[in-house]
């Protein structure tokens, strides 16, 4: 007897709408070589757009760098810090040569002159707009704290700027389960405002590895065909 999570002979098995396959190409992408290739404070300073890019964006101390860690299987690939606010500039990683990861700055916390704050943000609009590489943003949410105001600004930028994202939860493992679900609920229902944003979520841990597998299938799908 099977169940709807239960492979079936002769199917694939179904692990959060990710087959095996896809899966397996999630891990293989991420198990190459990501080396850090450009940091950039000014639009006048990014590397050449020669490959499919993913952006990650998210409030500071959401997780950024640590979500990128996990994702590629390193430690201190992206610098992580207690210190809010500390990526100061578009970070670039170069994954195998078939994709590019970009840490954005973080946003909301970062104890700096409104200035420089702006000066920050401006970049970021203007990198939005105008990177003909940048395949989808992820904007990281803290699953303690669900969406905040700041969070739907960048979802607004995302939406003028006509480039598609999906919303990660972060820090899953930090929260009890119906606390959880109820920050999904929540987080899917204000999806609807945003007609950038992808439905579904991706609900994750760095520290535990939930959902980074499913993750690294999704961007994988992205990436620059293997040659």
């Amino acid at each position: 007897m099977t169940t709807p999570d239960t492979p079936t002979p002769n199917t694939p098995s179904i692990v959060a709408g990710f087959d095996e396959a896809a899966l397996e190409a999630g891990r293989l992408l991420f198990a190459k070589e990501c080396d850090f290739v450009w940091g950039a404070n000014a639009l006048n300073q990014l590397p050449e757009a020669d490959l499919p890019e993913v952006a990650f964006a998210g409030r500071s101390n959401v997780g950024k760098s640590s979500l990128v860690n996990a994702l590629t299987g390193r430690k201190t690939l992206a610098r992580t810090s207690n210190t809010p606010g500390r990526t100061q500039q578009l970070n670039f990683f170069n994954l195998g040569n078939r994709l590019k990861l970009v840490d954005m700055p973080g946003y909301g916390y970062a104890k700096e002159s409104k200035e420089k704050v702006e000066a920050w943000n401006d970049m970021v609009r203007r990198f939005l707009r105008g990177r003909v590489t940048l395949r989808r943003a992820l904007v990281l949410i803290d699953s303690r704290h669900g969406l905040k105001p700041n969070d739907h600004e960048i979802m607004e930028m995302l939406d003028r700027t006509a480039v598609p994202y999906v919303v990660v939860l972060t820090k899953a493992d930090k929260v009890k389960p119906a606390e959880l679900d109820k920050i999904r609920r929540d987080t899917q229902a204000g999806l609807k405002k945003h007609p950038a944003a992808f439905p579904d979520i991706h609900v994750t841990s760095s520290e535990k590895g939930t959902g980074i597998a499913e993750l690294r299938a999704s961007l994988a799908a992205l990436a620059l065909a293997a040659e």
